[in-house]
Formats: structure tokens, C-alpha cells, sequence
């Protein structure tokens, strides 16, 4: 909440203890109503339109004013704030030095990251020590799954290296993990996951590696080496079914190969379920 402007933190502030528990996101859309996704809907926060005056104090919040320095991440749609927290942005792109830059804001969402102890305890349970890749729509939980997968599988005693390129599944400030992610987990934030994922197979002899939304082709060889490598990989990928996965290009090296023998597929809505089936 310390992210939003005045007016929209003191509504989400009111929010009941109910509300707060089942957020989601704060949605600000220029000349919108803010809103807060609580289950499956946006909930109004208060009347008055967000201006883009409201959306640069968001980015200022989340950047501590030093805008420039997330210029990168910002061509990408997005921004990494403390505690684990996902900033996507929207706007007008104009050419700029290294790339195109957003130069007007027409909507922001702020992802709310939990830590859920238990989550999917039965899913994780059928697993057993399988490659596996966790699959949902966009905002489907599958961070907070991953989250928990790697904390049980650590605190089995397995050595868990961790690529987490925007800071979100261990939400480390200053090295120290803001989530519990067990005893036995390194982990390398701030780099290119597939960069992230060779230096830890590199300098941390791990015996699993995990990786959060592996969408680019260079994710993909970086799952293929480290299974190669004896590694466990457990990682996650935008889909809505197994089946959805394999119409995807980007992902028939990794099925064709048989790196991932096992998938957990989250069914979002008012209670999500978590299915595993077999690849």
C-alpha cells in the first residue's frame, strides 16, 4: 500500500481484514477509478479518476525517485520494488537511447506477493523428486507455488538454487530473503534468469534449480543445461493446460525432450486448485 498515492492508500487502508487477506492487485488506469482485485474482481477504491500525476508518485515510490536506473526493466513493462512487488506499467512508447522508453503512464497494477504456507500441500506431496513446471494463466499464483515448492523441497535437505531476475520469489533486501524459501536455498537475483541459472550451476553445486516464467528461448537452454547437468528443475510458464503448452513452440524442445515429466496445473477463481498430471 505504501506504493499508492494518498488518496487510493487511505481506501485500501479501509479495506476489511477479509478483503485485505483475498487482494490481489491495485489497479490505477488514468481517468479510472483505482481498484483493487480482490478474488476474481476489481473492487472500486474511492470515486475520484486516477490522473498521471498519481501513476509517476507510483513509479516514484516504487524506484525511490531514481527513476533513470529502471529505465531497462521499464522497456520491459514493468518495475521491481521492495519486498517482492511487481510493478507493471502501461503508457505511450516513444524511440529512445538504448531502446523505446515510456514518456506518458496511462495505467499501472501492482502485484500484492504472499508467502502461503501448506499452499498445494497435496499436490507437492505427488510430485516426488521429478523435474516439474507449474503452469496457470497470467495471475494464476504460480510464483506463490513456486515459492512454496522450493521451501518444502529445501527443507528436505535438497540444495535449491534460486534464479530470481526481478526479485519476487524471494523479495531480498540487502541479501537477506523477505520469504521463507528453507534452509538449503541460494539465490541470485537482479540477472537474466538463464544467466542466473549458469552461475549457480556454476558456483553452488546445486541439485535443483528454479526458475519463474521461462518465456524466452535462452530460459529454455538454461533448462535444458541444467537438467543435462543431473539438475532437478523446477520452474513456471504461462498456460492454462498442459495440453495449451504443447500447442507453444517455444516449449516442444523441453516436452519433445522430456525434461519435465511432471505438471502442476493452477485452476484459478474463487478457490484455486492445483492438479498434477503427467507430460
Amino acid at each position: 500500500m505504501a506504493l499508492l498515492p494518498p488518496d487510493p492508500r487511505r481506501a485500501a487502508e479501509g479495506l476489511s481484514p477479509a478483503e485485505r487477506g483475498r487482494a490481489e492487485e491495485f489497479r490505477l488506469r488514468a481517468g479510472q477509478a483505482p481498484t483493487a482485485l480482490v478474488g476474481p474482481r476489481e473492487r472500486k477504491l474511492l470515486e475520484r479518476a486516477v490522473t498521471e500525476g498519481d501513476l509517476r508518485r507510483v513509479l516514484d515510490a516504487a524506484t525511490q525517485s531514481s527513476f533513470h536506473s529502471a529505465a531497462e526493466q521499464l522497456r520491459r513493462g514493468y518495475l521491481s520494488a521492495r519486498g517482492g512487488v511487481r510493478v507493471g506499467v502501461c503508457g505511450t512508447a516513444a524511440a529512445g537511447e538504448g531502446g523505446s522508453v515510456l514518456r506518458e503512464l496511462s495505467s499501472a497494477a501492482i502485484r500484492i506477493p504472499r508467502q502461503m504456507f501448506g499452499l498445494g500441500a497435496a499436490a507437492i506431496a505427488a510430485l516426488g523428486r521429478e523435474n516439474t513446471l507449474i503452469l496457470s494463466p497470467p495471475g494464476g499464483g504460480k510464483t506463490t507455488f513456486l515459492r512454496e515448492l522450493v521451501r518444502r523441497v529445501s527443507n528436505a535437505g535438497i540444495r535449491v538454487g534460486v534464479a530470481d531476475e526481478r526479485g519476487e520469489i524471494a523479495a531480498a533486501a540487502e541479501g537477506v530473503p523477505g520469504f521463507d524459501l528453507g534452509r538449503c536455498t541460494d539465490v541470485m537475483t537482479g540477472a537474466p534468469k538463464a544467466e542466473a541459472a549458469m552461475a549457480l550451476l556454476r558456483s553452488m553445486n546445486p541439485q535443483a534449480i528454479a526458475l519463474d516464467e521461462i518465456s524466452a528461448p535462452e530460459d529454455i537452454e538454461a533448462a535444458l543445461r541444467a537438467a543435462g547437468c543431473g539438475v532437478r528443475v523446477i520452474a513456471t510458464a504461462h498456460a492454462a493446460s498442459a495440453a495449451g503448452l504443447a500447442q507453444r513452440r517455444l516449449y516442444r524442445t523441453l516436452l519433445d525432450e522430456h525434461i519435465f515429466s511432471r505438471a502442476v496445473v493452477i485452476t484459478p477463481g474463487e478457490t484455486r486448485h492445483y492438479e498434477v498430471t503427467k507430460l
